[in-house]
């Protein structure tokens, strides 16, 4: 059972007198803001973001130099490819660097994606080989090259100049690269470190814009640096970057622009799932069609992000946004049966501080998202692998929730099993062979025992207490406006006390869906992938205090106030 920490006790109570005075907004809205710290200057700076207060894209350290070499090859008339990751960062950054070159006048903009499973991230030499052949005479990376030193070196030996940009931390040594813009860098004193790769190319494009008008031998033409913002949303929101500054400015405006998208692509896609004719969320972009279009680069399909992102047609879209939902399918399909695998597998499990499983069953695109289910469930980190008919193990970790230890030092310490490994605190990645798996585990545990894992209970931090009858249209009306929510700005986690649990209804996928009353007011409220423990607490007539996120539910034309429950627990007067 989780502690629930109320943010709220924090509100002094000039505070208090403070929100309880004259506002064009709630009392729960300021509530809420207050918790968090923010002063009324600071909250009229939420309430009204303003493009006009951006950073100087030239602030970001090789700009200058990255630009001027771009408007050379626009005069030399030299072939230009856009080198991206496959994850939707790296991609999002690509459709706006394509497009804003093709406003600028450059034709026939190529770009290469390497392929998640038979390549995987990186900048990789044999890419710039193949970029060779086909006569590109500058490369610009996206999201990805920080740590690519031999990619480099090939391109300088066939006297390719590449334009690096990334935000990933650099190691000691830069790649030799022509240039690097990186607000992650040393020496670069831009204070954009929060851009995420998509972001950097965004920054790019704006600095490009301005050259371009300023210089008199490079054609002028009219377009909007807007129209690139829908990309830039599904970018910052999907790679996790913080949503301050710069980044929650732009993604505030952004949205509106994905919303009335002129991508085709985007249209049907969002059409496919009725996304259209409403004001879209943060939480839309993050958990209902950006999983669609990973699952794309994940099961390795032949239709990619990137195909969506620059179609034209209309229809053409429609038919490949079917194949999109049908190949979801497939890899929530592939997952549900992974996971009753990994939980077969785990049943004689007796290590106390970590799992692991592996199998040949298992899709290698999926094992993170098996990683991350697995951690939930057992509160344990997770590590799943892959096996390939060479015995071969390519595998993922992922951290649950309240756990400060990091994989990387996990796999840092077990490294005499492992080929390689690397990632984030966590989430991370790793290789082997299936005859190293025995050491793995060995050393694996060897390490958490050493490190004493506290076991207390989880934290939970809530931002304020609020009542039913609070959460009402004037309510949701500055709740929307406040957003969007994402790292850095969290979506807010609401405490409900004692409501009554009327009706509980079984899902498609396993979820529930639960329906409160508090004498006065009733609302439905979500909870996805119960572990057991939660199934057995629940039974209506009781009365349970709860924690939750609000948010709309759309059904049949109809919006109603929704809550999504993080965690819950029977009230104590119901004991």
């Amino acid at each position: 059972m989780a502690i629930w920490k109320d943010k709220s006790e924090n509100i002094s109570a000039l505070d208090s007198q403070s929100i309880a005075s004259q506002k064009p907004y709630p009392e729960l809205i300021g509530k809420l803001l207050t918790s968090r710290g923010y002063d009324d200057s600071q909250i009229e700076s939420i309430l009204n973001p303003k493009l006009s207060l951006l950073k100087d894209p030239f602030l970001l350290r090789g700009m200058d130099k990255a630009v001027e070499r771009i408007k050379q090859a626009y005069l030399k008339n030299q072939k230009i490819c856009i080198y991206a990751d496959f994850d939707l960062d790296g991609t999002s950054g690509l459709g706006i660097l394509k497009q804003a070159l093709e406003n600028l006048g450059f034709k026939d903009v190529s770009y290469y994606q390497p392929k998640r499973l038979s390549d995987g991230y990186g900048f990789h030499p044999h890419a710039v080989e193949e970029l060779k052949t086909i006569g590109i005479d500058l490369i610009i990376t996206v999201d990805v090259g920080i740590t690519s030193h031999a990619a480099f070196d090939k391109a300088n030996e066939l006297n390719i100049d590449v334009i690096l940009t990334d935000h990933h931390l650099p190691s000691e040594t830069l790649p030799n690269a022509y240039c690097v813009i990186n607000p992650n860098q040393k020496d670069c004193t831009s204070g954009l470190g929060y851009l995420c790769g998509a972001g950097v190319a965004f920054y790019l494009s704006r600095a490009l814009k301005r050259a371009f008008a300023e210089d008199e031998k490079l054609p002028k033409k009219e377009w909007d640096l807007k129209d690139l913002l829908d990309l830039f949303c599904i970018g910052t929101l999907t790679d996790m970057v913080p949503l301050v500054d710069d980044n929650r400015v732009l993604v505030k405006h952004g949205m509106v622009v994905l919303q009335n998208t002129q991508k085709v692509g985007l249209q049907a896609l969002m059409e496919a799932l009725e996304l259209t004719g409403r004001p879209l969320s943060s939480q839309d972009v993050s958990i209902k069609f950006a999983p669609k279009l990973n699952a794309l680069s994940r099961m390795e399909s032949e239709i990619l992000p990137i195909h969506i992102y620059l179609e034209k047609n209309l229809n053409q879209a429609r038919s490949m946004v079917d194949q999109i939902l049908k190949n979801n399918q497939t890899r929530q399909a592939l997952q549900s049966d992974a996971e009753t695998k990994a939980l077969a597998l785990l049943k004689d499990w007796s290590k106390e501080d970590f799992i692991f499983v592996s199998s040949e069953e298992f899709h290698r695109g999926i094992i993170g998202l098996i990683a991350t289910k697995l951690s939930q469930e057992f509160n344990k980190p997770a590590f799943v692998g892959s096996q390939n008919s060479e015995g071969m193990i390519v595998g993922s970790g992922r951290l649950p929730a309240g756990h400060e230890s990091s994989l990387v030092d996990a796999l840092g310490f077990a490294q005499s099993a492992l080929n390689r490994f690397g990632g984030h605190s966590a989430a991370a990645g790793f290789e082997l062979h299936a005859t190293n798996k025995e050491e793995l585990i060995v050393n694996l545990e060897k390490f958490y025992q050493q490190l004493k894992l506290d076991r207390r209970e989880v934290e939970i931090e809530f931002d304020v207490a609020a009542r039913l009858e609070e959460v009402n249209s004037h309510f949701m009306k500055w709740y929307d406006h406040i957003g969007p929510y994402g790292v850095g700005f969290t979506t807010p986690l609401f405490r409900f006390n004692k409501l009554n649990l009327n009706k509980i209804t079984e899902l498609k996928g396993g979820h529930l869906k639960v329906q409160f009353w508090d004498d006065k007011n009733s609302v439905d409220a979500l909870l996805f992938s119960p572990s057991s423990s939660q199934r057995e607490l629940l039974q209506t007539g009781r009365m349970y205090d709860i924690l939750g996120e609000i948010q709309w539910n759309y059904f049949r034309n109809k919006q109603s106030v929704q809550i999504l429950i993080k965690d819950l627990k029977v009230s104590e007067s119901s004991t």
